[in-house]
């Protein structure tokens, strides 16, 4: 019998394989406009048939109509093989001029629309306030985890300390009971809290910490396995040589695994608590026209796409052999799908934005500043699409409404307590609510978190003591003795 046997076999593996096409379709709707311009931009240099209308006079443009006319082309080739070529080149050609054509009507007859290309973005760049918290937890959105797993985890989160740590004897199976979750399920919600970046957050110990951190094939190594569950304080008072006789192992060895270990962060919470400025430029603008809101989308460069003038006229004479005809209409069903491509982006905006509207009446209609409990999965089932393609749409995507600029996620809040009428109460408006009794409370005996918890319940509110606390921490409010005048 050989040292070295060989075999096959067979093993069956379910994959989702998605087109080139499709992978940059759903690339487009997931950019923000700035980004996508420049993504555009890029398309332009990699698809000579396209450029934008100022790259050329008008005159050059009306003047490279098509014409079904003889091919002029030099080159000795089949003259009815290279005449069905060109007519069929045409037909295509023709079909993207018209595509083009729509595509600028229909994007000039947005109230505001601009042809302008060269709409100075600087100077329409706002400010806005991005919590590090609530970007962590976006990551959950594709895992389309259903609404009371989500509070529970938004729960873990929220009770971290700003190391990222739960609190001492800080028990998850008792917290899931309040959100009808079992043991099981909770534990495993734990670890996709764990395994999101940054690794380690709501860890109840640094060895958990750490080994949320640790690679599929680091987790292999026994070695760092055992630094960080069993010798790490032994690792941290640099007992290097107690734990090289405890694994029989070299002195070296561990100083390597120690490299390894040091390349962790002991801390993670402390990348995601902080509140961080970023200057945004709204993808849509909301705007209330004669009682009714119109979307209108924020995009200055697509309307100006055009047909290289150039290649018009090429294409018209037909300058060209078989290879370069084949290529010239490969980039013309290029072009048609990049435009495609972004009309599809350009009417999934508008519907959710419109959708979003529908579902915050409250917020947009009767000027309450008070958001309700919604979900992604909500306005997915109202457009009849998946929820990873509302979490694309959302994603980095900013809205100017009467109010303010808004990223598309604050419209998307989660139930932070309810009603008399036992009806979802939204983190938003109980924020709203504090913010309003402190507001108004008497600086000389201002109230206790406790007697927040009795005001709001008197309001038909039952909201709990630690939830309250919570909020007033993330609004930056301390807590009644440091207010004390």
């Amino acid at each position: 019998m050989s040292a070295m046997e060989q075999y096959l076999s067979l093993k069956q593996k379910q994959e989702l394989a998605l087109k080139p096409k499709m992978l940059q379709s759903l690339k487009m709707l997931a950019l923000p406009i700035l980004e996508l311009e420049s993504y555009i931009k890029q398309e332009l240099v990699n698809n000579p048939l396209l450029e934008l209308r100022e790259e050329k006079d008008e005159d050059d443009i009306d003047e490279s109509n098509f014409e079904q006319s003889t091919p002029e082309s030099s080159t000795p080739i089949e003259e009815s093989d290279m005449s069905e070529n060109h007519l069929e080149t045409l037909a295509e050609a023709e079909e993207l001029t018209e595509i083009l054509d729509t595509w600028n009507e229909y994007h000039s007859s947005y109230e505001g629309w601009s042809s302008d290309s060269e709409t100075d973005h600087t100077e329409a760049l706002i400010r806005y306030e991005e919590n590090g918290k609530e970007k962590f937890l976006e990551q959950l959105f594709p895992l389309e985890l259903p609404e009371n797993e989500i509070d529970f985890i938004t729960d873990i989160v929220d009770s971290c300390d700003s190391y990222g740590f739960l609190p001492k004897g800080f028990n998850i199976v008792n917290l899931a009971k309040k959100y009808l979750i079992t043991a099981e399920r909770a534990e495993g919600l734990h670890n996709i809290i764990l395994s999101l970046s940054p690794k380690g957050i709501s860890a109840r110990n640094i060895t958990e910490c750490l080994m949320a951190q640790l690679t599929e094939e680091q987790k292999q190594n026994r070695i760092l396995v055992g630094l960080v569950s069993e010798h790490f304080e032994n690792l941290i008072h640099r007992r290097y040589q107690k734990i090289a006789s405890a694994y029989g192992v070299s002195e070296e060895t561990i100083l390597l695994a120690k490299e390894q270990i040091s390349k962790l962060d002991p801390k993670p919470g402390l990348r995601i608590l902080s509140t961080s400025a970023v200057y945004v430029f709204p993808d849509v603008t909301m705007k209330l026209i004669d009682g009714k809101y119109e979307i209108i989308i924020n995009d200055h460069i697509t309307p100006n796409i055009i047909i290289s003038p150039r290649y018009r006229k090429m294409i018209n004479r037909g300058y060209f052999d078989k290879e370069t005809m084949q290529y010239v209409r490969e980039r013309i069903n290029s072009a048609k799908f990049l435009i495609k491509s972004i009309y599809m982006r350009m009417r999934t905006l508008e519907r959710v934005s419109l959708s979003i509207i529908n579902h915050q009446y409250d917020f947009f209609y009767l000027g309450t500043g008070q958001m309700k409990p919604l979900t992604y999965a909500v306005i997915a089932r109202d457009l009849g699409v998946n929820e990873s393609t509302i979490s694309r749409v959302v994603k980095h995507k900013y809205a100017e409404t009467p109010y303010g600029i808004y990223a598309f996620k604050d419209f998307f809040t989660s139930t932070a307590g309810f009603d008399d009428d036992y009806q979802s109460v939204s983190r938003q408006k109980v924020k709203t609510h504090l913010i309003r009794l402190i507001e108004t409370e008497d600086k000389k005996k201002p109230y206790s978190d406790q007697e927040l918890v009795e005001l709001l319940k008197a309001e038909g509110l039952n909201i709990s003591r630690r939830i309250i606390t919570k909020y007033r921490d993330e609004l930056g409010i301390l807590n009644s003795h440091l207010r004390r005048q």
